[in-house]
């Protein structure tokens, strides 16, 4: 399975499936607004953290929403909260492929520990 995580590394990670042709605007193959790609995009996080808690349309345990879900909870300096996430998609016995937004491919628990270094640096920057 493949995942087409949009956004810059540098800025954050944010996934959406990509089993046709990836888009950057949307969620491509995921119930719109299930993992809340498009609120992340707006900068809307407390938006996009109620639309990923409150989707039972896709598994808890998606990376690509654990991912979004520590990206707004970073945002939102939820510091603890962001780290949990990645740490879960980090330790999952299962990882995907995930496509970049510039066309790498990234396996899951490989974003993730960039997410997770990102937000150490930013914790230790404080």
């Amino acid at each position: 399975m493949k995942l087409l995580l949009t956004g810059a590394l540098v800025t954050g990670l944010m996934g959406v499936a990509a089993h046709a042709q990836p888009t950057m605007n949307s969620e491509t193959a995921y119930p719109k607004g299930s993992i809340g790609y498009e609120a992340l995009v707006k900068g809307d996080n407390a938006r996009a953290v109620s639309q990923i808690l409150t989707s039972a349309q896709v598994s808890r345990h998606d990376p690509a929403k654990l991912i979004n879900l520590g990206r707004a909870y970073a945002r939102m300096g939820r510091l603890d909260e962001a780290s949990a996430m990645f740490s879960i998609v980090m330790q999952s016995r299962d990882s995907v492929d995930l496509v970049l937004a510039d066309g790498r491919v990234m396996n899951s628990k490989d974003a993730a520990r960039k997410a997770y270094a990102g937000l150490q640096t930013r914790v230790a920057t404080r």
